[in-house]
């Protein structure tokens, strides 16, 4: 069996590590598994991925070139299953495998709850077709297949079966987190963490702004970067937080970052799982979460929530932390005990049975 994952890029993101952590566990199982990625920046995921002896196509330099569909036809034809992740690889493969190759069997994984195609009803009947090509949807959790199932409407559904639509949970290898040494020597003062892309859906800006609210013994950690670098810097001057806010670009110790931190947040405006929240929660730290369906449901009654966008409730969550070591201490165990579900080794087990089902 030979396996091909496409996706955008191999840039810092959920999907993406997800996908690195895929290919390294199945090649490691003894199956052939290679990547396709549409914007070809070399990044250390990439580089991880090399040292695997996964082949790796790179398409170019931009997310949506049509292009890219007669590309992926030549490559598409030399394996006997695409999976793919992301909006465009998900249609450009539908495409080029149906009216070009027709021979590879289509899997797909949904990883948000949400994106910004589905709020625009005149690509719909595209959305719907391209889905239909698919053997396999796999959902990340139950809300994002909550949801994608809203989206596609029932007419869809009753024709092409709700068995098409699975649900498989995310997963990290918990022990590396929980084990992970420390890698940065902080101050004495109250370490936050956040580890995420600069991108609108992961809304930094309240977290930089409920950092106002904070006293001078609280420090900000952003561990990531993207399109919004030069926004989030702005707000950081405008705010006045030049000394207490670092910005650590994308790293290769996150573990031993989030070992370091005192407090794990995640303030996105959408998400379909959260791993980011997983990770912290492995590490043996207290998560804050934004309540947004995805991440909620894997945080609630194990970490603490906040009102999304509120920058108010989340400083005051932070506070209560600090505050109450009791609390502190009690929420970090709850936190540890949660993770302990969210297995790599799980995941991998569901997704190569739904492989060889097809």
């Amino acid at each position: 069996m030979k396996v091909l994952h496409v996706i955008t890029s191999l840039k810092i993101g959920g999907a993406e590590k997800l996908v690195v952590q895929m290919i390294t566990a199945m090649r490691k199982q003894g199956i052939k598994v290679d990547v396709c990625v549409f914007n070809g920046e070399r990044t250390h995921f990439m580089e991880e991925l090399e040292t695997t002896g996964c082949t790796i196509y790179r398409l170019g330099t931009s997310y949506y070139n049509p292009s890219y569909i007669f590309k992926l036809s030549k490559i598409i034809k030399n394996y006997d299953i695409v999976h793919t992740h992301n909006s465009s690889p998900q249609l450009f493969a539908a495409i080029a495998n149906v009216v070009i190759t027709k021979k590879a069997h289509l899997i797909t994984t949904e990883h948000n709850t949400d994106n910004r195609k589905r709020h625009f009803k005149c690509i719909h009947g595209v959305d719907r077709w391209m889905y239909s090509q698919y053997k396999t949807i796999i959902c990340i959790s139950e809300e994002t297949a909550h949801n994608l199932k809203n989206y596609l409407g029932k007419k869809w559904l009753l024709k092409h079966g709700m068995g098409q639509i699975v649900t498989i949970l995310n997963g990290i290898d918990v022990q590396c987190f929980k084990n992970a040494t420390p890698t940065i020597k902080k101050e004495e003062k109250w370490a936050i963490v956040m580890v995420a892309a600069f991108r609108p859906q992961k809304d930094h800006l309240t977290l930089l702004r409920a950092m106002k609210h904070l006293p001078d013994d609280f420090e900000l950690w952003l561990v990531g970067d993207g399109e919004m670098r030069v926004q989030i810097e702005n707000e950081i001057k405008r705010l006045c937080l030049e000394k207490r806010i670092h910005l650590f670009g994308n790293r290769t110790d996150v573990p031993g970052i989030l070992k370091a931190a005192d407090i794990v947040v995640l303030s996105s405006n959408w998400e379909g799982f959260g791993l980011a929240a997983v990770e912290g929660m492995a590490a043996g730290k207290p998560v804050i979460a934004s309540d947004v369906d995805g991440l909620k449901q894997i945080v609630e009654g194990y970490g603490l929530i906040f009102e999304r966008g509120n920058d108010v409730d989340l400083a005051s969550q932070i506070k209560l932390l600090s505050i109450d070591s009791q609390m502190y201490n009690d929420v970090s165990k709850k936190c540890v005990e949660r993770a302990q579900i969210f297995s790599i080794d799980k995941m991998m087990e569901q997704i190569t049975a739904r492989y060889f089902m097809l």
